[in-house]
This record gives structure tokens, sequence and C-alpha cells, in this order.
């Protein structure tokens, strides 16, 4: 019969000196249009998907083609944002870069972005070109000890960036004489599609014009503000010469190259994920605090790194357009040095709870905390910042 998982079981084999090796999830996947439906799995450049083949089983004779449909970091990224969206139970750390006096940025864009948002976490561009109360960020004493954290002195990331020592970074913006700190990540969570039917299938279409307009007509444009645009010559500022199917008239097909990758259908969809107590263990507070603290500490973490879990893929979800999954079967493993044993996680409120749990824990153990459960700490960018910003999206001309 599977287990509750309790905080006192994470403490022992988040500890030193445990021969506990960690937890894996593993779930079976299914379309929202069936168990035969179509999934459509992250496309990279030149239109082709991450293919890989990989053993179903150990007694297999061959290996089995899959494609991943979502990758390693683009999960990360999925269980950060469910942090992000989830911060009342959460009550993780957060910054956000304040945007909003940029007021000449398309509708499109975010008027702030949550260091939960940040593409290198602790180590990214943003937080570096960021100002904290007039100040550059990275001068400030939390800027400065943010910058110079490592996994074996971690504790200003436990108190304000804990999703990186769970997903890893790279602190690799600084220049080759500053810091260039490497954690990897202790949290890996993947979506593969097994036995593809088809990788080469394309979505052919067609574009439709009520007027049937010319799309040979050759006219000048501004392809940065299609707003103004002439037919022949005529001057538009900024503009090239250009053609009609390129500003959205005319009934344009897509075909051979253009068309778009298709939607794939799989004999099966699966996620695994695993959380690795050894890397975890390379997280320490310092020598000074001792392995008490540091158990907690990397408890904490796991707590957290369940919760995200179970927010993101505990129900049905959305990875992109064609590609809406819910599960259909999970099982959860505590992987032990004395044998494996069948979990359960419970939904958001257990997991929940078990944060809550693992961060009294970790405060009575003295861990740095100072971002949980606080309001979101607001940053603002640096005068270079702003000006890349201003450049790239001008203030459009009346």
């Amino acid at each position: 019969m599977a287990q509750k998982i309790d905080l006192e079981s994470l403490v022992e084999g988040c500890a030193d000196d445990s021969f506990e090796d960690g937890i894996r999830i593993d779930s079976t996947l299914e379309s929202l249009t069936g168990a035969d439906g179509l999934v459509k799995p992250a496309v990279y450049e030149g239109g082709v998907y991450q293919m890989d083949q990989r053993w179903a089983s150990p007694a297999d004779s061959e290996p089995t083609k899959v494609i991943v449909i979502d990758s390693v970091p683009s999960q990360a990224n999925r269980l950060e944002e469910a942090l992000r969206r989830n911060r009342d139970t959460t009550r993780v750390p957060e910054m956000v870069l304040d945007l909003s006096d940029l007021t000449n940025l398309p509708a499109h864009l975010p008027r702030q972005i949550s260091s939960l948002e940040f593409p290198h976490r602790n180590a990214d561009a943003y937080l570096r070109d960021a100002r904290l109360s007039g100040r550059d960020f990275i001068k400030t004493e939390l800027g400065k000890s943010i910058f110079g954290a490592t996994p074996s002195r971690c504790g200003p990331l436990m108190a304000w960036f804990p999703q990186a020592l769970l997903y890893g970074f790279w602190q690799s913006h600084l220049g080759k004489k500053r810091h260039n700190t490497k954690h990897a990540r202790a949290w890996v969570s993947e979506i593969v599609g097994w036995r593809p039917a088809s990788v080469e299938t394309r979505v052919l279409g067609l574009k439709g014009d009520p007027m049937n307009l010319n799309t040979g007509e050759t006219l000048t444009s501004n392809p940065d503000d299609r707003s103004e645009w002439e037919m022949g010559r005529a001057p538009v500022e900024g503009g090239r010469r250009d053609k009609l199917s390129e500003i959205g008239h005319g009934q344009v097909p897509f075909m051979g190259d253009e068309a778009a990758a298709a939607a794939v259908s799989f004999s099966r969809v699966t996620q695994r994920a695993t959380v690795s107590f050894a890397q975890l263990r390379r997280v320490s507070l310092g020598e000074a605090h001792g392995p008490d603290r540091d158990a907690a500490a990397r408890a904490l973490l796991v707590a957290l790194g369940l919760h995200a879990h179970v927010l993101a893929f505990g129900r049905g979800f959305a990875l992109r357009s064609g590609a809406a999954l819910r599960p259909m079967e999970t099982s959860t493993v505590w992987l032990g040095a004395g044998g494996d044993r069948a979990l359960t996680l419970g939904g958001p409120r257990a997991t929940g709870e078990l944060v809550g749990a693992a961060l009294a824990r970790a405060r009575s153990e003295g861990v740095p905390l100072d971002g949980w459960d606080q309001p979101a700490l607001r940053l603002t960018p640096r005068d270079n910042l702003r000006n890349a910003i201003i450049s790239t999206w001008p203030q459009p001309a009346d």
C-alpha cells in the first residue's frame, strides 16, 4: 500500500549521512481527444522535432523511436510558472522587475517580469541590469550576496531563489573574470511520445481572401509598422519593396517547407520526473551552519518541487496549441537504499501543507528565509536596460 509522504522522511532522506536516493514520479498521459489523439510536440528551428530512440523495456531487442514532446528546460519553466501563479500556497520568494513606467510598450509585452520568469533565474541579465531603491542591484548588499552565492554557500539563494537550487543555474552573464558558478538541476522532468505514427506530416492549408486580391502586386511597407503601406514605390518612412501577400492580403497557400510540422499520433505518452537527493546534498548553507540546518533546507526544496509538480501537472494541462493532455495514471516511488516503496502525494492541498511544514522546520533550524511569506520585492530597470527596451520597441508614429 502506498505511504503518504511526510516531512520526517524528507529531512532524513536529505541528510548528509543518508543513503536514500530520491523520488520518481511516472505518469501516463492522454490527449483530450483520446488515447489515439494527436499531440503537438515542441518544434525547433527548421520545423523539426526532437527525435530520439529509447529503451521502452530492458527486455526489448531494439530501442523505440520517440519524440520529446516537452523538454527538461521547458518543464522547469512550467514548474516555476506554477509556483508564481500559486504564491499564496507556495509562499515562495519573488522579485518583480517593474516596467510600468515604460508607457509605450505594445500590449502583448509584460509590464513586469517576475524572478520566477527570469530565463536564467538568479543568474539572469534582467536581475543584473536592475535597480533596488535607486541603486544598481548588483552593487547592493543583497545583490552582491545573490550573485556571489554558490551551492555550498547557498543562504542567499534559499532566501530569494530556491527554484535555482532545484532547477539549476549557471552564472555566465557577469564576465570571464567574475563569478561563474554552475549548479546542475536536482529536479528533472520530461514528456515523451512513444512510437510516433509519422514524423513527416505537415499542416497544409490556404489563407483565404474574400476579395481575392492579387498577391503579386508590389507595394512599399515598413516591416516594423505595417499599419502604413502604399502601392507601388510610394514613400513610406522606413519602407521597402513588399508584396500584398506579406502584409496579410490575398490567398496564400502553405505548402512544402513553409507548411508547419503537424501534430503526431503516439502509441503512448509518458512523463517522468525525478528529484535527486545526491544532487541536493551538494546544497549547503556553509560549514558554520551544521548538518541539521542543511537537511531542513534541502527538505524544503523537495517539498517545493513536489508541490510545483502537482500544481502544474496533477490535472489536465496545455503545453501549447494542439498539446492539451491529462494524467490518466500516476505512480510515485521513493528510491531508497533499502528498497523502493510506493508513495502517495495527494492533491495540491496535501503538498501545500507539506511545504508549510517544511518551511516551519527550516525556520526553526535558522535557514535564511528572508523572501518567503513576504510581498514581492520591486526592482526597476537601469538606464541601459530601459534604453535597450525603448530601442527595441520605439513609440510608433501617430
